[in-house]
């Protein structure tokens, strides 16, 4: 006798729902791990072990972490490089892709394949002239205390934006030639421009795809810690993620308190993104159904 079709369907779905569920908690483990090893103190899990039960929980490595690693300076000089940055590379990379994708530019193509190119290159190769270059830009004082684009927070803003507008371009350009284009055509002839058609029809319309991008790029950022090493001297400007280095020892790691320091660290992209999470989730999943 066949198994009904009702029954083959909810087996089937508890299936998927199961795979998910042990992926999602793959994925989540090692944050899951450090968060409890944070809560514990270093001298009970050297003895018992990191998975053993605990007879004591506090809060008191997060206190430390961030007071040790002067955690609020370095936040300060993240948000001084990331958001700037978010922001220019989402407007430069709409840009581009709102001309390659819903106006006739000539080599509109050959524009965009030379922006998805350009992620290919690996960031790693271009550290060298750089350096070399940013030593060699003169900037005001008011821009830079070292008078030179090297060390100062432009260097690396100008870098992470050269490097992402590039996907940015890629991912706007698909999903706005998915718009209709009637509804530019009937703005053409209400008498719209090119500024209209972009900044008040087009960029409204790409919402759930900007905020989807301006996530993963604001995550990106401020994980970053490459860039900002190479380009930045003065240790006061480095970015947050160089704040979890106050928390190593020379002969001794307690990593317990590093272990707060990261999740410390991690927070502000949780936080944006359960902020962003509906219009992520959204951007997502364009172009998964018609109609």
């Amino acid at each position: 006798m066949t198994m009904p079709l009702t029954v083959r369907r909810r087996r089937g779905r508890l299936g998927v729902h199961a795979f998910l569920a042990a992926v999602s908690l793959a994925f989540l483990a090692p944050l899951l791990l450090a968060v409890y090893a944070s809560l514990r103190p270093y001298q009970e899990t050297a003895e018992h072990g990191y998975l053993s039960w605990p007879k004591r929980l506090s809060f008191d490595y997060y206190e430390r972490a961030y007071t040790d690693s002067g955690m609020g300076k370095y936040f300060v000089n993240t948000l001084l490089i990331a958001i700037p940055a978010v922001i220019v590379t989402i407007f430069l990379a709409s840009f581009v892709a709102f001309a390659v994708a819903r106006l006739r530019v000539r080599f509109g193509m050959v524009l965009l394949i030379a922006f998805t190119a350009g992620n290919l290159l690996p960031p790693q190769v271009l550290v060298t002239p750089l350096y070399v270059v940013f030593n060699k830009i003169p900037l005001p004082w008011w821009m830079s205390d070292s008078l030179l684009l090297y060390d100062s927070y432009w260097a690396v803003m100008i870098t992470h934006i050269g490097f992402q507008v590039g996907f940015c371009v890629f991912v706007l350009s698909n999903f706005m030639r998915t718009l209709p284009t009637e509804i530019l055509e009937a703005a053409i002839v209400d008498g719209a421009g090119v500024w209209t058609q972009y900044w008040r029809i087009t960029l409204p319309l790409c919402r759930p795809a900007l905020a989807a991008l301006a996530t993963l790029e604001f995550t990106w950022i401020y994980n970053d810690f490459l860039w900002a090493l190479i380009f930045i001297s003065n240790p006061d400007k480095l970015p947050i993620t160089s704040s979890l280095n106050n928390l190593r020892g020379q002969f001794f790691t307690d990593y317990n308190l590093l272990a707060a320091g990261s999740v410390l660290v991690a927070l502000p992209t949780i936080l944006v993104f359960l902020l962003l999470q509906r219009h992520f989730i959204a951007g997502l999943t364009l172009g998964s159904s018609k109609g």
